[in-house]
């Protein structure tokens, strides 16, 4: 699969390497396939494409080399951190360049009294939090990869975690970002202050997936640590009652600070891989947790457990130490290696939809599991119901992957349906194109595009990815049509 009209691109492979080797040394190009063979995908695995080179840059003055080369000679560039991404937002262009930003990973700076970290995009997640721990302090966002991935990556994907529904998304712990346009301009957005004058670019840089600059420096807001945190672990004999319940604990006024939810099938394979002590027996498995002061974390803890009683919950437990804690959480944050132990391959979808149709969303999934005669295991961040199935299949039986894929689509359209969206954090790259075209109408889509105009007027930044173009919506069947006007009638309609 490749990422878009080869056609609109003629590159000569000899000549841009030519041109990079004036200012790259040796060890920052790679133009063998064997060296370019480890960047063909991201952790989506499904869709590979080989790139004409990589760029492993080490300062911001070869990466600004790089962009002005590749703006000059017409060539694709698509930036990559870890590679920890689902959705194909980092899969290479045939014709382009991989601009890794690997290197750039040094923490520049940790201001304990300004509770901000500047790092490089190259700068794991987990280590921010693991600077900051000696000051009491930590970065919020942490996703399950967060021993890998990196803040460049969060950045373009607005990750978010476990305790994102408290303490919210990359978005809400970013304050700057210094960034490279196609043309080489290096321009910041946000500042080290509260707020920045002008319109909320940050914002709209964020979540972008690579597509309007490349990031080469990020300031984040670091949090206290908290004085406590506890974790409740519920079991219900039905997944629609573990579904209400977490419905009733928003609705009574509680924010916890982590609120997550696991099927039975996904803890029957996490519970022999981390033995995190998770009752196998029941339907469904929430984790809630409180943090705070130890009168805080009491409190919330008496409050949650009443709702979760009366929303018929069986056994409820409550941490009892930080190890314990910890590990209840390391079986949720190991959900994804623990189901690749029991299949060949899985798909891990991502989707959105509001938190009181959750479990009319797991009653869909058991029966598209009879539809496609697939497997699936289900790990949710409930708590602003952000859903993560994970569709098991066998790329060695014929059809498998088709099924699989169509199965993800189904449920990324039924989000839309519910009232949710296609994405709740690891973007569309490739991967959720086609629903774009399903989740906005075409006006909303044209807006996406003069945006990426503004930022890439030659669209050379990931080209292909997230935005779909009008013919592939058509294609897709999902034209929308406003007053009885279709737009560009032209276009052949399936």
């Amino acid at each position: 699969m490749t990422t878009t009209d080869d056609a609109a691109f003629a590159v000569d492979k000899s000549g841009l390497v030519r041109r990079l080797r004036l200012f790259l040394p040796e060890r920052c190009l790679l133009a063998e396939e064997e060296d370019l063979r480890p960047y063909e995908c991201d952790g989506l695995t499904a869709y590979r494409e080989l790139p004409l080179v990589v760029c492993l840059p080490e300062t911001e003055a070869q990466v600004i080399d790089i962009l002005r080369t590749c703006h000059q000679l017409a060539v694709p560039v698509v930036a990559r951190g870890a590679g920890t991404g689902l959705s194909g937002g980092a899969m290479p262009h045939a014709q382009g360049v991989v601009l890794s930003l690997a290197r750039f990973n040094k923490i520049l700076r940790v201001d304990p009294l300004a509770r901000l970290a500047v790092v490089q995009p190259g700068v794991r997640n987990l280590a921010v939090s693991e600077a900051a721990a000696p000051h009491g302090l930590y970065y919020a966002p942490d996703p399950s990869s967060q021993i890998a991935c990196t803040l460049g990556g969060n950045v373009a994907e607005n990750s978010g975690g476990v305790h994102c529904l408290k303490y919210g998304l990359t978005v809400h712990n970013v304050l700057r970002i210094r960034v490279v346009s196609i043309e080489g301009e290096v321009f910041e957005i946000g500042s080290e202050g509260p707020d920045a004058p002008g319109y909320d670019l940050l914002a709209l840089l964020i979540g972008s997936e690579g597509m309007l600059g490349v990031v080469t420096e990020v300031t984040v807001k670091l949090v206290p640590k908290p004085e406590l945190a506890q974790v409740v672990m519920a079991s219900f004999n039905d997944v629609a009652k573990a579904g209400d319940a977490v419905a009733a604990i928003i609705a009574a006024g509680i924010i916890p600070a982590g609120l997550e939810m696991m099927d039975k099938p996904a803890t029957a394979a996490v519970e022999p891989f981390v033995k995190a002590g998770y009752d196998l027996e029941a339907e469904a498995i929430l984790l809630c947790e409180a943090d705070g002061t130890p009168e805080e974390v009491a409190d919330e803890i008496a409050r949650v457990t009443a709702v979760l009683t009366q929303a018929g919950a069986g056994n409820i437990k409550v941490s009892g130490s930080e190890a314990e804690r910890l590990r209840f959480w390391a079986g949720r944050k190991a959900a994804f290696p623990a189901v690749g132990r029991i299949t060949p391959d899985y798909y891990c979808m991502d989707g959105t939809i509001p938190r009181k149709r959750l479990a009319e969303m797991l009653s869909a999934i058991v029966a598209m599991e009879k539809k496609y005669g697939l497997r699936c295991a289900n790990v949710f961040h409930a708590g602003d119901g952000n859903l993560h199935p994970l569709i098991m299949y066998d790329t060695a039986q014929p059809g498998s992957w088709e099924r699989a894929e169509a199965f993800g689509a189904e449920i990324l359209e039924l989000s839309v349906a519910l009232g949710g969206s296609i994405t709740g954090e690891h973007g569309v790259g490739v991967e959720k194109i086609n629903q774009m075209c399903v989740q906005y109408t075409t006006p909303e889509l044209d807006a996406f595009r003069r945006i990426k105009s503004a930022f890439d007027e030659t669209g050379l930044l990931n080209p292909g990815k997230a935005v779909p173009s009008l013919h592939r919506c058509a294609e897709y069947g999902r034209m929308h049509v406003h007053h009885g006007d279709l737009k560009f009638p032209e276009l052949e309609r399936f």
